[in-house]
């Protein structure tokens, strides 16, 4: 590698007798003289289109905020929860950050996979121990574990993705080198397989039609709010074993709910284990989006077309990609799992729920057709013929100071749609909605 001038300069002055330790340069190039790097840029990340969704978002609420100062800006769009981690949840992360200042109970690094007790008590209490303990994989959360997987699968894979989905599972098959650059005028990128999900089919795929190695499906679905029921998720397990795919089951919105015979976990189907892996996250559970904890169960069962076990190479990422969660946070999930935990994490979901009910209450008096916001925190409004949802979210957002989620941010499925989240204060929820029925009468 060839040094330049300036970088020999400095090796010279700083290594000669009497110089300084570190050298200080009293002249600076200007900007006309300055040099790109010789490295080559990952072309997979000139493949995406435009801005990750939700700091998009943010950036246009700033821009106006910028513009009116004294806006009054009440959130619906990220969901991101409000309301404080309750006291029995909150002793577990005193306690964890208590332990590290006295010399017995201080802790440093710890096992990549989590800690074992909580391993063990995600297994018992939020699985019934149909899976073991040595099957989760304690994390900061599901979509870092997703970029996790993605990892692990490489660019030899096809995914399929709901239409519309979660931004993560596109973006990170892109940034992987799985797919072609994306299509203007579909909004889609070759050689990622978009499953419609519509009013129609109850936004869930027809995955007989499907041809994909990894079929990624969320339920409760984000942005949606539809949840999968019993026989189309025995239906995919039963497709998955048949083709030999891995189906990646995201369940970061289990706990919303509470329709009796719902399945929140995919191992709640026979055969689930030979098929499937799940992500979870306590974020939402318990207020956790700030504190980042999650995990992901890949079972012993499951294997790559060669007979090794994927939790072995999974294991592998989380190895050498992760140094474990913190021994805080972690403090405060064995906390979240005692039964006062898991009661207050009930109050907590049925806040949020009660949230949901009132904006679906609302857009449904306005004379909208409403999907979600019953076992799920998103509420996605179906939008007159010919609205394009950029268009709606800029006018709700300069007429009644609103944030809320073009549905087009989620893939091309979503457009004509707007996602509204439950996740703000109740006071806030009952503001937006009075400004939601001046903006969006029909």
């Amino acid at each position: 590698m060839k040094l330049s001038s300036s970088v020999l300069a400095f090796f010279c002055l700083s290594t000669a007798p009497g110089a300084s330790a570190f050298f200080t340069p009293t002249t600076r190039k200007s900007s006309s003289s300055l040099q790109m790097s010789g490295v080559t840029r990952n072309e997979n990340f000139g493949k995406l289109a435009g801005g990750y969704l939700f700091p998009e978002i943010g950036r246009r609420r700033n821009a106006f905020l910028e513009k009116n100062p004294d806006a009054k800006i009440i959130s619906l769009g990220i969901g991101d929860t409000t309301q404080p981690i309750p006291p029995a949840i909150l002793s577990g992360l005193v306690d964890g950050a208590k332990k590290l200042g006295e010399a017995q109970t201080y802790s440093g690094y710890g096992a990549e996979q989590g800690r074992g007790d909580l391993r063990a008590k995600i297994a018992e209490v939020l699985y019934g121990n149909k899976i073991s303990a040595d099957e989760v994989f304690v994390s900061d959360g599901a979509k870092c574990d997703i970029a996790r997987l993605q990892l692990m699968f490489g660019q030899g894979v096809r995914s399929a993705v709901q239409d519309p989905s979660y931004p993560v599972y596109v973006d990170t098959s892109v940034m992987m080198g799985q797919t072609g650059v994306i299509d203007e005028a579909t909004a889609q990128y070759s050689n990622i397989e978009y499953m419609a999900c519509t009013p129609e089919n109850g936004f869930f795929p027809d995955l007989e039609k499907v041809n994909a190695d990894v079929i990624y499906i969320c339920s409760p679905n984000n942005p949606t709010g539809a949840c999968a029921t019993r026989e189309q998720l025995e239906n995919a397990v039963k497709i998955c074993k048949e083709r030999g795919s891995i189906l990646v089951f995201d369940a970061a919105y289990a706990p919303f709910i509470t329709t009796p015979g719902t399945p929140k976990s995919i191992y709640e189907i026979e055969g689930a284990d030979e098929v499937a892996i799940e992500c979870n996250s306590f974020s939402k559970y318990a207020g956790f989006t700030g504190v980042r904890l999650g995990w992901t169960v890949v079972p012993e069962k499951l294997k790559f077309a060669d007979g090794t076990p994927v939790r072995n190479d999974f294991n592998r990422v989380m190895s050498t990609a992760f140094n474990g969660a913190s021994n805080i946070v972690q403090e405060g999930g064995m906390a979240i799992l005692t039964p006062e935990g898991l009661a207050e994490i009930d109050v907590l979901i049925k806040y949020y729920l009660e949230n949901a009910k009132i904006l679906r209450d609302t857009m449904v008096d306005l004379g909208y057709t409403v999907f979600g916001g019953i076992d799920a925190p998103y509420i996605f409004v179906q939008l007159p013929e010919g609205k394009k949802s950029w268009d709606v979210f800029s006018e709700i957002l300069e007429t009644a100071e609103v944030v809320t989620i073009p549905g087009a941010g989620f893939g091309p499925g979503g457009e004509g749609f707007l996602r509204l989240s439950a996740f703000a204060p109740r006071d806030g929820i009952l503001e937006a909605c009075d400004r939601l029925k001046k903006t969006m009468a029909k």
